[in-house]
């Protein structure tokens, strides 16, 4: 039997989650949280072999839970499950210890055959990943948002959404100088001047989906 825990803030996603899963006969939901600190401490007190997380969370990402649970588990099998398309956070998930990445609007048998293929130790990810995985391989060059933290990055996508410092800050749960000081990083990281620079960069390399 595949045990599996879920982190997901969003009541409807996380219930339809189990109903599709509840029908696997291999798989079972042992475990399942709406923040990161209940996943975090779900993960970690369980006895499972995948864990399910959302990558938007109302405290931490789901990239901060990955990196937090690897240190302590680092052969458990985590599926980032995410809103966001794949060019934004996938590659960056599977750099951080993921060992797949799914959007929520892919197919449900599509996450059942995730989580069989990750619990038999393989990675899961599309065709079009696979593409550009292979990509980012033979180029000798990273692109400017590939220096980036995986916090710079989702602030970066922040100011190119329009969002300003105040709200950043309330989103992340940081001080607005704090935002600041990440905002100067991103911009020496890009050789960019202003929000405007960033914004046109985000489009055309299509990382706003």
């Amino acid at each position: 039997m595949i045990k599996v825990a879920i982190v997901d803030d969003h009541r409807m996603v996380l219930d339809g989650l189990k109903q599709i899963l509840s029908h696997e006969p291999d798989i079972e939901v042992v475990g399942e949280a709406c923040n990161a600190e209940e996943g975090v401490g779900c993960i970690l007190r369980q006895d499972i072999d995948i864990a399910i997380l959302d990558i938007s969370l109302p405290d931490k990402s789901g990239l901060d839970i990955l990196d937090i649970v690897k240190t302590q588990k680092p052969k458990l099998r985590v599926l980032i499950l995410s809103a966001f398309p794949e060019e934004q956070y996938a590659v960056r998930a599977l750099k951080s210890g993921a060992s797949g990445y799914l959007t929520k609007n892919s197919a449900p048998q599509e996450l059942v055959d995730a989580i069989r293929r990750i619990n038999s130790g393989g990675k899961y990810i599309t065709a079009a990943l696979a593409e550009k995985l292979t990509d980012i391989l033979i180029s000798d060059d990273k692109m400017p948002h590939e220096r980036l933290s995986n916090r710079e990055f989702e602030i970066m996508l922040m100011i190119a959404a329009g969002k300003t410092t105040g709200e950043i800050a309330e989103i992340l749960f940081i001080s607005p100088s704090t935002v600041g000081t990440y905002r100067s990083r991103i911009m020496e990281k890009m050789a960019m001047k202003t929000n405007a620079d960033l914004t046109r960069y985000v489009v055309e390399n299509r990382l706003n989906g």
